[in-house]
């Protein structure tokens, strides 16, 4: 079965989905004249809060919970694996994937906004799955792609992360899984039974302390490695283009090897076109949608062009550093560039890891839990089961889970690309009636209606 899965995986994520995917950034960035030279006034308005706007949470809180859930162990090992499997050039082709997914990121953020509806007791309801139903008229569509979400939110989201904090704490400090896991589901139901409102909180603060721990990291690294820094970039654009450029180990890979490890890599770890972003994109307090597209567009940028950038420039300038390495394998490849900082190296690796794998479940648990509210279940009962199963993830290997959410993943991303392709008209209008027009500081009340039933 897990080969199965494995099997199905693979082809879900292969050159098709990659085309989709890249294609969509591509297309969203040519017919939205380039939002990425918006980048900086994005990142002024996430700083920013609309008093008086209607929402559940601010900006930030908003673009904080999705960056809980976006930045991860793809940023760490998934950049190395990225290296490992594609050459050098990965890194490019991953950047520039970040690049184009700014614009993507864009239009789901958008389109949450202009289709989310108002429940009775005031908190907003958005996604995806509205986007489809109230704008497309698609609510089969919908429903799959909640479903999807729903089932992915306990693999990618939930199991895998709790996994990878007990496998650490065990490997590294002894520490018994099962202690892990109650210790995990503790804080983690701390922070999940409190709703949007106390997971953007947390994230609040978690986020920038991780960022800036990860970043600081990564740049003594880039210090030590000074006199490779800059042929390490120079390696990686030549070697996207170039196989041959690379030389040494990396001999035998090709410019298409490169492309495709680089650009998977970045839209699973970006999370553009997944449509899981959208879902607490909705909950925040903005004055218009692109006002809140903007902010989550920044996520991106942050995300890729910064983070998933630093890695891997570390990861090229340790190779060339230490060329005896081995670089076949991603994790190690990681674990050793930073065994470089003397002393505090693996501590802050360790560290990195375990802030970034917590984020990504508190993150993912209201994704779900969103979903399966659309689906009609009841919060409460999500929430129980999802602190449950990150006991489980804990003490349990979970090859087969991984497969799964990957499955899930996929399926997700499709509808959700769908919607804004077809919608893509709408994202002009908006975007045509505040960003083009200069009025992003007028108010819009339109884009909030009061719930219908939808189970």
């Amino acid at each position: 079965m897990n080969q199965i899965l494995s099997d199905i995986s693979g082809f879900l994520w292969g050159w098709p989905m990659i085309i989709l995917l890249l294609g969509t950034h591509i297309y969203l960035t040519v017919r939205l004249r380039f939002p990425q030279r918006k980048i900086f006034t994005a990142i002024k308005l996430s700083f920013k809060r609309d008093e008086g706007a209607k929402g559940d949470v601010s900006q930030f809180g908003a673009l904080a919970t999705a960056l809980a859930a976006t930045i991860g162990t793809g940023n760490i090992v998934g950049v190395a694996t990225a290296v490992a499997l594609g050459g050098p050039g990965a890194v490019l082709w991953c950047w520039l994937t970040g690049v184009f997914g700014i614009s993507t990121k864009y239009a789901e953020g958008l389109l949450a906004i202009k289709y989310r509806v108002k429940r009775p007791d005031g908190s907003m309801l958005g996604g995806p799955m509205y986007a489809l139903e109230r704008g497309l008229g698609w609510k089969w569509m919908a429903i799959l792609f909640a479903l999807f979400t729903a089932i992915a939110a306990f693999g990618i989201g939930n199991t895998v992360q709790a996994n990878a904090i007990a496998t650490l704490t065990n490997e590294t400090y002894g520490i018994s899984p099962y202690l892990t896991g109650s210790v995990v589901c503790l804080l983690a139901g701390a922070v999940i039974i409190g709703g949007v409102k106390s997971i953007a909180r947390v994230c609040t603060m978690l986020v920038p302390f991780m960022a800036v721990f990860y970043v600081v990291g990564c740049i003594v690294i880039l210090v030590m490695n000074s006199h490779y820094v800059w042929p390490a970039i120079q390696l990686i654009g030549k070697a996207a283009f170039s196989p041959e450029a690379a030389g040494g180990g990396f001999i035998g890979t090709s410019v298409m090897m490169a492309a495709r490890f680089g650009i998977a890599r970045g839209l699973f770890s970006n999370e553009s076109g997944l449509g899981s972003a959208p879902i607490v994109a909705a909950a925040a307090q903005t004055r218009n949608p692109v006002r809140q597209a903007l902010v989550s567009a920044s996520g991106t940028f942050w995300d890729t062009v910064v983070i998933c950038a630093l890695t891997g420039i570390v990861i090229v300038s340790s190779i060339l550093a230490f060329p005896d390495i081995d670089y076949s394998n991603g994790a190690v490849l990681t674990k050793m560039a930073f065994s470089k900082i003397p002393y505090i190296g693996a501590p802050l690796l360790t560290v990195g890891i375990l802030t970034f794998a917590f984020s990504t479940i508190l993150g993912w648990s209201y994704y779900g839990e969103r979903a399966a509210e659309y689906l009609g279940a009841k919060h409460t009962v999500y929430r129980v089961l999802f602190i449950i199963a990150l006991f489980i993830g804990s003490v349990v290997s979970l090859d087969i889970v991984w497969n799964i959410a990957d499955c899930m993943n996929a399926l997700m991303a499709i509808p959700n690309l769908l919607s804004l392709l077809f919608l893509s008209g709408v994202i002009v209008s908006e975007t045509k009636k505040y960003l083009w027009s200069g009025r992003l500081d007028e108010h819009d009340e339109d884009h909030v209606h009061e719930k219908q039933s939808t189970t």
